[in-house]
């Protein structure tokens, strides 16, 4: 081994507190780099597996009641290649034990021609029987969430009638990775996809020879648009609610936007881990550059040229940043697993492999070694310069003069250890801005991955305390007289109750389209409330559709501008209408009407399709009881228990998340304090040394240094916060740009506290051990060496 190698071994064991603690934050970004991407990676890599397998369609559309022979049509209608009809109804559904109904969409099943698209994969039990009545198939979640066995009874209510039915398999479906109605929820327990005799199906809804849904494959380059204009024409005489391609399917929508965040974890916060950590070995090589230059300057004189010895200091980082990223794959690929395992809860593939791609292991390496000779290059031009001669030389001491404060009469202001510590830091300031932004860095990753249970609170709060406030909302299977409040009010423990109208329709404003749900509201709507972010209510005004600003800016459109409504159910009305206003909502891409207005222009009299009560919690269970037997009533929600679920089923992921980004904020809190600390105790031991032997304590020279530490970590702590919040506003600017839901950028004070609290914390963890160094120093040692 070569000398100047056996130096650079003893350089790092000197320092390996000091390369570990650098080593640990690159640690941190490699991790979350790998960890996010290889989770992005394995989620498409089952998305797509699992599509090709299933043979997943390309279109969907659903109708009243269109006839068999309309198949025919629909594949010759260029760019078709595959079409399938299929009765799919949903209806309320009970278990015995559970109180609340529940909702299931039943899917037509035939053993004897099994679908060749959105094909089935059985879990577990068999197949219904050929001729067998009563069997189904369930999809694998709801029995699980259900803990249900094969062979349990579910009831439920089919074109008014109760039947029977009985489990006898589960099974996974492209259509249901993602398990929700369509509120961008997951409905595990509250919504049960379920598979039965086509035919049964077809009898119960009166559907023989007749289907009210169809899936649709395309050919490979085929024009979607042109096909979608085409069916709709096909299925428009029969009640058609517009065709809509794989990208508008629910599940898929939201396993897309998934995808497409963990892309967006995997690029912020690895950015700044690893500038954090440039930063950190650009202070760490220069401090060793100028302890060293005697031993420079002795390199220099024996022969070995610039280029070596600037290699030698590379060779230094390079040990560094091999060890982190070490340490960060194999972060990476355990964070990777663990989040891979945690989407289980949410998206139930047949198959859902982790994959750690040999092309990600190198665009880590790459980015880290860009990012830590970025750091090191300063330093290393430092070394290049430095003559032999000028190296023998100790370096010119620092330059240090009065306060600005001190300048204008006021220096009693200060003590003097305080008047020494502002010297220091005004002496180096971009060192201590550095060193300040690296702490604030810590703090704003803490709040970027601590504000997501604040936005979900708020969210949650606003969406089903003051925009939904209806304890229970009721489906209708068919629009009803708006008399029907009256007839609910009737009920027991009903203290309110409010009429709503859905209508599917199709907006157009120019080449631009959109399909949604006009929603009627009364003009004194109490339990279905319009608000924005800031809780700020708005009405439908008259004359005129109101949109979410989402849906304006989709279409194109503002206040004044004029539309093309087509309804997409009963008489199928195309008319103009007038863009009243634009509101900001979370959830959604809406459109709303007075419920007058919007009955006139369906021009099918004064009805409603769904209603909202405020009930009595004591008779709540009475009322779910008789709910059950209103045929009218297909769906039935108990708003409490959606969000049970939900802050259930996401509360696992966020303490996951929060656990793993304290600890990240907090490797970079120490690696700066505590290499920053560590520099400045090497670069002023003679003066602490000197003032020891002159009869300082060790606390009062503690203080000189631990102040300036101190300071910066007070400083930096508002400025992480003004940080964070800026970070939290880019991650929802990048992360919520699909419509399903937005959440809001809403951050506690409880929030702040924490992430103030854990940087606080790492730094007196890392002062504590600087301050064991000081208490330590050897006087003797120190004063015989000045540099």
């Amino acid at each position: 081994m070569k000398a100047i190698d056996t130096k650079l071994l003893r350089d790092l064991w000197s320092l390996k507190t000091q390369v570990v603690s650098i080593a640990l934050v690159i640690a941190c970004g490699i991790g979350a780099f790998v960890g996010s991407f290889s989770t992005h990676e394995s989620l498409v890599w089952s998305r797509e597996h699992y599509y090709d397998s299933a043979r997943f369609a390309h279109l969907f559309a659903n109708a009243k009641r269109a006839p068999e022979s309309l198949a025919a049509k629909m594949r010759d209608i260029p760019g078709v290649q595959e079409v399938e009809t299929r009765v799919v109804r949903d209806a309320q559904l009970s278990i015995e034990g559970v109180l609340p109904p529940m909702i299931a969409r039943l899917t037509g099943f035939d053993l004897q021609h099994p679908p060749g698209m959105n094909r089935l994969t059985l879990r577990n039990g068999r197949w219904p029987a050929p001729g067998a009545r009563g069997e189904v198939v369930v999809n694998q979640r709801f029995l699980e969430a259900r803990k249900l066995a094969l062979g349990a009874q579910l009831t439920v209510l089919l074109n008014g009638k109760r039947e029977r039915l009985t489990l006898v398999g589960t099974a996974l479906s492209p259509e249901y990775i993602y398990a929700t109605r369509g509120g961008g929820m997951p409905d595990d327990e509250w919504f049960a996809a379920l598979w039965i005799d086509a035919k049964a199906l077809a009898a119960a809804f009166n559907m023989e020879g007749a289907f009210n849904s169809v899936v649709i494959r395309l050919s490979k380059n085929a024009s979607i648009e042109p096909v979608i204009e085409s069916l709709d024409r096909l299925l428009e005489p029969y009640g058609g609610f517009g065709a809509v391609e794989r990208e508008e399917q629910m599940s898929h929508k939201i396993l897309s936007q998934e995808i497409s965040q963990q892309r967006v974890w995997g690029i912020v916060l690895p950015a700044i881990f690893l500038l954090v950590a440039a930063f950190i070995l650009n202070v760490v090589l220069h401090r060793q550059v100028n302890a060293q230059r005697g031993e420079i300057a002795a390199l220099k004189a024996l022969g070995y040229d610039d280029r070596t010895i600037a290699w030698h200091y590379l060779k230094f980082a390079l040990a560094i940043v091999l060890l982190g990223l070490m340490i960060g794959v194999g972060l990476g690929w355990w964070l990777g697993k663990a989040m891979t395992g945690l989407y289980t809860d949410f998206f139930h593939f047949p198959q859902f492999n982790y994959i750690l791609p040999h092309w990600l292991v190198l665009a880590a390496a790459g980015v880290t070694l860009t990012a830590a000779f970025g750091g090191a290059l300063a330093a290393i031009r430092g070394v290049v310069r430095l003559r032999a001669a000028e190296a023998l030389r100790p370096a010119a001491p620092a330059e240090f003069r009065p306060l600005m404060v001190e300048r204008l009469g006021y220096a009693e202001v200060f003590t003097p250890s305080q008047r020494m510590i502002l010297r220091n830091l005004e002496r180096k300031p971009v060192r201590a801005a550095i060193t300040v932004l690296g702490i604030a860095g810590s703090v704003a990753i803490l709040l970027a991955g601590t504000f997501w249970t604040d936005a979900v609170e708020y969210f949650m709060d606003v969406q089903f305390n003051k925009v939904q406030r209806a304890d229970i909302n009721i489906g209708f299977a068919e629009p009803v007289s708006r008399s029907v409040r009256w007839d609910l009010l009737r009920l027991p423990g009903v203290k309110s109750a409010e009429a709503t109208r859905a209508i599917p329709v199709r907006l157009r404003a120019g080449h631009r389209s959109y399909r949604t749900a006009l929603t009627g509201l009364a003009d004194d709507a109490a339990l279905q409330r319009i608000l924005d972010p800031e809780l700020r209510e708005a009405k439908p005004l008259p004359g005129g559709v109101l949109l979410t600003t989402r849906l304006a800016n989709r279409l194109g459109v503002a206040p004044g501008d004029t539309l093309i409504a087509e309804l997409l159910d009963g008489k199928r009305i195309k008319a103009k209408v007038r863009v009243a206003g634009a509101v900001r909502e979370m959830a959604g891409m809406n459109a709303y009407m007075r419920l007058e207005e919007l009955n006139r222009l369906a021009r099918d009299g004064d009805v409603v399709s769904g209603a909202g009560l405020l009930v009595d919690r004591a008779q709540e269970p009475v009322l779910l009881q008789r709910l059950k037997e209103v045929p009218a009533a297909a769906v039935v929600i108990v708003n409490r228990s959606l969000i049970d679920t939900f802050r259930e089923t996401s509360g696992r992921n966020i303490i996951f998340f929060t656990t793993i980004l304290t600890v990240f904020a907090a490797t970079i809190a120490v690696g700066v304090v505590y290499n920053n600390a560590r520099i400045q105790l090497a670069e002023r031991a003679w003066e602490l040394a000197s003032l020891r032997v002159l009869g300082f304590t060790r606390g009062e020279v503690s203080v000189l240094l631990l102040g300036e530490l101190a300071l910066e970590i007070a400083v930096a702590i508002p400025l992480g916060f003004l940080a964070g919040y800026g970070l939290c506003a880019l991650m929802i600017a990048l992360m919520m740009h699909e419509e399903v839901i937005e959440f809001p950028l809403v951050i506690f004070p409880p929030t702040y506290l924490y992430a103030g609290a854990v940087v606080v914390a790492a730094g007196i963890a890392s002062a504590l051990i600087v301050r064991n160094r000081i208490d330590n120093l050897d006087l003797v040692a120190v004063l015989k060496t000045r540099e």
